[in-house]
């Protein structure tokens, strides 16, 4: 039985953990020939990989983390970023590897994240139409000055929302209501700041966000997106909904009550949230692990299999397609 059954109308306060049977995921379309050969090219190029690069004196071996971490789809992901520039692809991976290390990506930790969060201006909770996690910002809740720690909340978050993204599903639905808080009314990070948040989500999440959905704009908000849009990539620019009807793109009982014609009954309650959602995705990140692990522990491993939805993994397929003839 899942959260909306047994609290209906009731509020509660824990992420949920699957999306709607009425979502309709978004398929990309079936490699050509010449995409599968740049793959194929990238793949063995991973595969080569003896170390990964860095000048802070993180350089070493790949970990079994970044191995893993390098699915058939994330290779794919940087492929498209790159508009299937196999050289540009690789040296983006490169690079996205050593910024895991020397950011310490890994080691970010649910303890030094939490004051963060307290007043709930991240939420991950519900699915829109296509089955994508929805991530709520809420600038309007801010509750720390601005720090180092305030971007690590940013990909803290992102992490956990990945951890959350549901089999035949790559993307997230952004969701940020700029609703004006009780402590604050210049809810508009710093440019530098929204800068460097952007350069990360762009180099170091490629293909990641399906949609995001911005409300309740205000003006000083408005003069900080076009004093960024120079920095977003045309794209992007595509997938920002502003002042929008959200319940087009998700489904009113997957959207928060307190966006407008949200009927998901959601309170926040860091108390409760926090340990909830630091156990999922630690409970996904195991699974993942051990089937990571039964399958080979390969580079170009499928996210389907690693998300449980896939029976087996790369390594059984390729011996039941080169099996006898």
């Amino acid at each position: 039985m899942s959260v909306l059954d047994e609290k209906k109308d009731s509020p509660f306060s824990v992420p949920l953990e699957t999306p709607p049977a009425t979502s309709i995921p978004v398929a990309n379309p079936p490699l050509t020939s010449q995409q599968q050969s740049k793959y194929d090219w990238l793949l063995e190029r991973a595969k080569s990989w003896t170390e990964v690069p860095s000048t802070k004196g993180k350089n070493g071996p790949l970990t079994d983390s970044e191995k893993m971490w390098l699915t058939k789809e994330a290779l794919l992901r940087y492929l498209r970023a790159t508009k299937w520039d196999q050289n540009e692809a690789e040296r983006r991976l490169l690079e996205t590897l050593t910024w895991r290390r020397e950011y310490g990506v890994e080691a970010l930790t649910a303890d030094h994240i939490s004051p963060e969060n307290e007043t709930g201006k991240q939420v991950i909770v519900g699915f829109d139409k296509q089955g994508r996690p929805c991530h709520y910002l809420n600038p309007g809740k801010q509750n720390t000055e601005v720090t180092s720690r305030q971007v690590q909340h940013m990909v803290f978050m992102l992490e956990r929302v990945i951890d959350l993204i549901p089999a035949e599903q790559e993307k997230i639905c952004l969701l940020i209501d700029f609703k004006t808080g009780t402590k604050r009314t210049n809810t508009a990070p710093g440019i530098g700041q929204g800068r460097e948040v952007l350069h990360i989500l762009q180099a170091h999440y490629p293909e990641r966000l399906g949609r995001a959905l911005i409300v309740n704009v205000p003006w000083v908000v408005w003069g900080f997106f076009k004093l960024i849009t120079p920095f977003i990539d045309p794209l992007t620019k595509e997938k920002l909904k502003f002042n929008e009807d959200m319940t087009q793109y998700v489904a009113p009982e997957q959207l928060v009550t307190e966006i407008k014609g949200g009927q998901l009954p959601f309170e926040y309650d860091h108390s409760v949230y926090w340990p909830a959602l630091t156990k999922l995705s630690e409970q996904r990140r195991v699974e993942r692990l051990q089937r990571w692990e039964a399958g080979g522990k390969l580079i170009g491993e499928t996210e389907d299999y690693l998300r449980g939805h896939a029976p087996h993994g790369v390594a059984a397929t390729n011996t039941e397609s080169s099996g006898p003839q």
